[in-house]
């Protein structure tokens, strides 16, 4: 088997994808779960993940990308979203999953679920939207990894306007809000960026062992 240090070497941020390549329905599948696996405080999920196929919507969002034909040559475009509304709702309805899975008592759960309850009820809209983006960061870092280790080129994207996102996919009447956005499929075999080596701080110079 490969090592999983081969594929992160394999990866790279993707600059121009083979339009005539598409990923497996198997594919998809693996990285819609592997998303929904990724781990986030509380277990509370404040994230979404629309998964774009449409390449004439792709194409419209090339402008809202900052020009970048990755968007509508990829085989797929994933972004991902946080909820606009994290609330004592929004909490209750994660308890019940509990329940539902575990059969774990109210007796055990309450005290937590009323805690968490108390807790974001405290907490400004700033600082509960700041808390879902960083989830939304542990889910891309997930997803580039399965990425890899599938075998599906990827590039993970900041530079983009969320608000012509938001409109284009409708997410604004989904209760959702455009975070981050990762065109995949496959690079193009004139890529020249596939053949550069990466550039890295030696391992003395990034970890700290005490």
């Amino acid at each position: 088997m490969t090592d999983i240090i081969e594929h992160m070497e394999w990866r790279y941020a993707v600059k121009k994808f083979d339009s005539t390549k598409s990923l497996s329905k198997e594919k998809v599948q693996k990285l819609k779960e592997a998303f929904n696996l990724t781990a986030t405080s509380y277990g509370l999920q404040p994230i979404k993940m629309v998964v774009v196929k449409d390449k004439e919507l792709r194409k419209k969002l090339v402008v809202h990308t900052y020009g970048q034909l990755q968007v509508a040559h990829a085989s797929h475009l994933l972004v991902l979203c946080i909820e606009n509304m994290v609330d004592s709702e929004f909490i209750a309805n994660y308890f019940e999953r509990v329940q539902h899975v575990r059969g774990t008592s109210d007796q055990i759960l309450n005290p937590y679920k009323e805690a968490l309850v108390k807790n974001f009820s405290s907490m400004k809209k700033a600082e509960i939207k700041q808390w879902a983006i960083n989830q939304a960061y542990l889910a891309l870092g997930n997803l580039m990894t399965v990425c890899a280790f599938e075998r599906i080129d990827s590039c993970p994207m900041e530079g983009f306007d969320p608000a012509g996102y938001d409109s284009l996919l409708g997410l604004d009447e989904k209760g959702l809000t455009s975070v981050l956005v990762m065109p995949i499929g496959y690079r193009a075999d004139n890529d020249m960026f596939s053949e550069f080596k990466k550039v890295r701080r030696g391992l003395k110079d990034s970890v700290i062992e005490i």
